[in-house]
């Protein structure tokens, strides 16, 4: 008989923690659960609440540290099991752009430390993701970034997450396998557990060209795979719903992270705003769950009141069988790209 760790076999468990000390609070909290809830927007909550478009909200960390932990807090009290820090842009090309290049160390700290003491007085564990986005500039040999510079870039960021209090590292809106490849090794550097997650967009590819089939091939061959993986952002939930089906296609086993956004952003009086509502996002939560995902959140225009709806739909809906394209179409909205991919 099967040793079980919480609801879950440890010949399972093992699989896709091959690599990662149980000791990581993502790995125990897989081990014992079906599914995760993970915070919304970063930016788009951030922006609710008075910041620039014009900012980097990294510098928030220390301009306006009382914003950034309510935004931390918005996210533990509607439900979230695992929230990110504000430092998905606080890699050195990024922070250069504002002045700030000199600041990686400083910035991803105070972001990092304010999540630690967030997470440490929520009464139940939480999870802190590091956020590590991608740098912005583009690999060679199509670009002139190279990858011994990317790796130092995303290690110099990783360290300071780690230092500040990260549980693990989360890389997301990744477009190519170089720079997938480059955190992962910036993982392995700072010994930290970590999830990885591309962005795709029309017609089920990255910017970069990379599928779906792809990374979920590319996690296997890695030297110190994610313990989990999926996708994040992109055009819409219904879109990210159909990258996640190919995900399960694969065979790859590992925990599948579903982040979509909430809608399709529309420019309303110079300001964008998303068309999911709570009740379309709780939707798109069940619908990923009952396809076998196992971090379930929201990106882009994904607020509190979003999450709320997504956590009581996850609690109190019974799971049902995977669903279809066509009712992730009907109860979504549809698809960008007409057809299959």
């Amino acid at each position: 008989m099967d040793l079980m760790i919480g609801s879950r076999p440890w010949t399972e468990l093992a699989h896709y923690a091959e690599g990662q000390t149980m000791a990581d609070p993502l790995s125990q909290l897989l081990a014992g659960r079906d599914w995760l809830m993970a915070d919304g927007a970063t930016g788009t909550n951030l922006f609710n609440m008075g910041l620039a478009s014009n900012v980097a909200p990294e510098l928030w960390n220390t301009d306006r540290p009382d914003l950034v932990r309510r935004l931390y807090r918005d996210a533990v009290d509607a439900g979230a099991d695992l929230f990110l820090t504000n430092t998905f842009g606080g890699n050195a090309s990024r922070l250069r752009l504002q002045g700030a290049g000199h600041r990686v160390r400083e910035l991803n700290l105070a972001g990092a430390a304010m999540a630690r003491e967030v997470a440490d007085a929520a009464g139940r564990k939480v999870v802190v993701a590091g956020n590590i986005g991608p740098t912005g500039e583009i690999m060679a040999p199509i670009g002139s970034l190279s990858q011994a510079r990317a790796v130092e870039m995303f290690h110099e960021q990783a360290e300071a997450l780690k230092d500040g209090g990260a549980d693990v590292l989360w890389v997301e809106t990744i477009s190519s396998e170089q720079e997938f490849r480059a955190a992962a090794e910036a993982a392995r550097l700072a010994d930290m557990p970590w999830g990885g997650m591309m962005s795709f967009d029309t017609a089920g590819r990255t910017i970069m060209g990379v599928t779906s089939a792809q990374l979920s091939a590319l996690v296997e061959r890695l030297p110190n795979p994610p313990i989990a993986y999926g996708a994040n952002c992109g055009v819409g939930a219904a879109d990210l719903l159909r990258t996640v089906r190919d995900f399960v296609a694969s065979g790859n086993e590992r925990p599948i992270i579903a982040k979509g956004n909430a809608g399709i952003p529309h420019l309303e009086d110079g300001h964008l705003h998303y068309d999911g509502t709570p009740a379309i996002m709780a939707d798109y939560a069940c619908l990923a769950r009952d396809m076998g995902v196992r971090i379930i959140g929201g990106c882009c225009g994904t607020t509190p009141g979003h999450l709320r709806a997504m956590r009581e739909a996850l609690e109190t809906r019974a799971p049902g069988p995977r669903p279809s394209l066509e009712e992730i179409a009907s109860r979504l909205g549809g698809f960008s790209a007409v057809g299959d991919y």
